[in-house]
C-alpha cells in the first residue's frame, strides 16, 4: 500500500492509501464556477502533474514523474494510474511469511517501501544468538523484498520462533510453532491442530509438504484442491483440519497458516502413517483399547478403566510393581489389526500378524505384550 497525503481548498488534508501497480484517486471537491481553473501538483517536488483550464486538460508540461496516459481527472478528482514507489510515502508491510524445511528456518516479506528491517525473536526468551543478516533486494518498481534465515539445533525443541519486518509505517509479525507428530491409522479419522489466534482471521491456509496446497479458506470462501477433496472432511472454525481415508500417500508434514490483519501464525505438524495399503479398512476385529489410569490416593492399588471396542467397560485393579492383565476381546476376522493406547499415545500395536512397535511410547518399550496364541480367538487382552 502507498500512503499519500493531498491538499484540496475545500477541506483538510488527508490520507489515501493505494496499492502500487493500481490505480488511485485523490478526492477533491469545490464550489463551482463558470471559470474553473485546476492544478494538481507534487509538493515534494514542486512538479504539476495535471492542470485544467479553459474548459481543457492542459498538458504542455506534464511533470517529468508522471506519464500523461496515466494521469485523468474526474471532476476536481485526480486518478493516478499504475502507482509506482516514487509517487510518495511507502509501500506497507504486507503478508510476512515463515516456513521451517529441515534445521533452516525462512522469514521472508515482499513489495516493501522504504527499505524494511527484519528481528528475530523467541518465546520463551532464550540465550540463541541470531545472526541476523538479512538479504534485501530492490525490484524494478522500486519496491523492497527481504528475508533471512536461522539454523536451528536438534536438540532445542520447546522454542516458538517469530520474525517481525518493520518500516516507519508499519509492522507485522510471522511466528512458528511446531506442533507434536501424530500417528495416524489407515483408514480412519485424524485432526490435525492449528495454533489458533484471538483476532478475526481473513485468510487460513493448509500445505502438505511446504508446497502442495491443500485448502485456502477466507471470511467467505472455502477451496479445497481437487487431489485432497477425498481426504478432507471437515476444517473447525479455529482451523483444525479433520482427514479421512488416509494412506501411506498422505505421510509428512502439514502446515497451518493463520493470517490476519496483524500477524501470520504457521504450525508444522508431522503426520506418521504405516504402510496402510496392505491393511483392509473394512476389519471387523479392529480394536482400539484405551487406558485412562487414576491413582487411589492412600491405597496400594491403581484403577484402570478399560474401553474395549465390542465389549462393555471394564474396571481393573492392579498393583504397582506387579503385572496387569487388561482384558478385550472381540469378534476375529483374518486380518486383525490392534492398537492399545492411552489418550494420543501408543501403547502396543499388533497387525500383519506380528507386533508393530515402531510407534510404541518409550516409557512402555519392553513392558507390553499380548497372548498371541489367542488372537485368532478373539482375545486382544494385554
Amino acid at each position: 500500500m502507498n500512503s499519500i497525503s493531498h491538499m484540496c481548498p475545500s477541506g483538510p488534508d488527508a490520507d489515501v492509501f493505494c496499492v502500487f501497480g493500481k490505480s488511485c484517486i485523490l478526492p477533491c471537491s469545490f464550489q463551482g464556477g463558470t471559470d474553473v481553473v485546476l492544478h494538481w501538483i507534487n509538493v515534494k517536488g514542486n512538479t504539476i502533474v495535471h492542470s485544467y483550464y479553459n474548459n481543457r486538460d492542459q498538458l504542455a508540461q506534464p511533470g517529468a514523474a508522471f506519464q500523461r496516459q496515466n494521469i485523468t481527472v474526474q471532476g476536481a478528482d485526480l486518478q493516478r494510474k499504475r502507482l509506482a514507489a516514487a509517487d510518495r510515502g511507502g509501500a506497507l508491510v504486507g503478508e510476512v511469511d515463515i516456513q521451517q524445511v529441515g534445521n533452516r528456518i525462512t522469514c521472508s516479506s515482499e513489495g516493501i517501501y522504504p527499505e524494511p528491517e527484519l528481528t528475530w525473536s523467541t518465546s520463551p526468551p532464550s540465550n540463541v544468538t541470531f545472526n541476523n543478516t538479512a538479504i534485501v533486494q530492490q525490484t524494478e518498481q522500486q519496491l523492497y523484498n527481504i528475508s533471512s534465515s536461522l539454523i536451528v539445533s536438534d536438540s532445542v525443541t520447546d522454542l516458538v520462533y517469530s520474525c517481525t519486518v518493520s518500516t516507519r509505517t508499519n509492522s507485522r509479525r510471522a511466528t512458528l510453532f511446531k506442533a507434536p507428530s501424530i500417528f495416524s491409522v489407515c483408514g480412519t479419522e485424524t485432526t490435525i491442530p492449528c495454533t489458533s489466534s484471538n483476532t478475526t482471521l481473513t485468510k487460513l491456509i493448509w500445505r502438505f509438504n511446504h508446497s502442495q496446497i491443500i485448502l485456502i479458506q477466507t471470511r467467505t470462501d472455502r477451496t479445497v484442491s481437487e487431489e485432497w477433496r477425498q481426504q478432507v472432511k471437515d476444517v473447525s472454525e479455529s482451523g483444525k483440519l479433520t482427514l479421512q481415508e488416509l494412506s501411506s500417500n498422505q505421510e509428512g508434514i502439514y502446515t497451518c497458516e493463520l493470517r490476519n490483519e496483524e500477524e501470520t501464525k504457521t504450525t508444522n505438524t508431522f503426520l506418521r502413517t504405516d504402510n496402510c495399503q496392505e491393511i483392509s479398512t473394512s476389519v471387523v476385529g479392529f480394536i482400539i483399547g484405551v487406558v485412562a489410569a487414576s491413582v487411589i490416593v492412600g491405597a496400594v492399588l491403581v484403577g484402570l478403566v478399560i474401553y474395549c471396542k465390542k465389549t462393555r467397560d471394564i474396571e481393573v485393579s492392579c498393583a504397582p510393581m506387579g503385572s496387569c492383565i487388561l482384558p478385550c476381546s472381540f469378534n476375529n476376522n483374518a486380518s486383525v489389526l490392534i492398537h492399545w493406547t492411552t489418550k494420543d499415545i501408543y501403547v502396543h500395536s499388533y497387525y500383519k500378524d506380528k507386533d508393530q512397535l515402531k510407534h510404541q511410547e518409550q516409557r512402555f518399550r519392553g513392558r507390553t505384550s499380548l497372548f498371541k496364541e489367542q488372537i485368532s480367538r478373539g482375545n486382544a487382552s494385554k
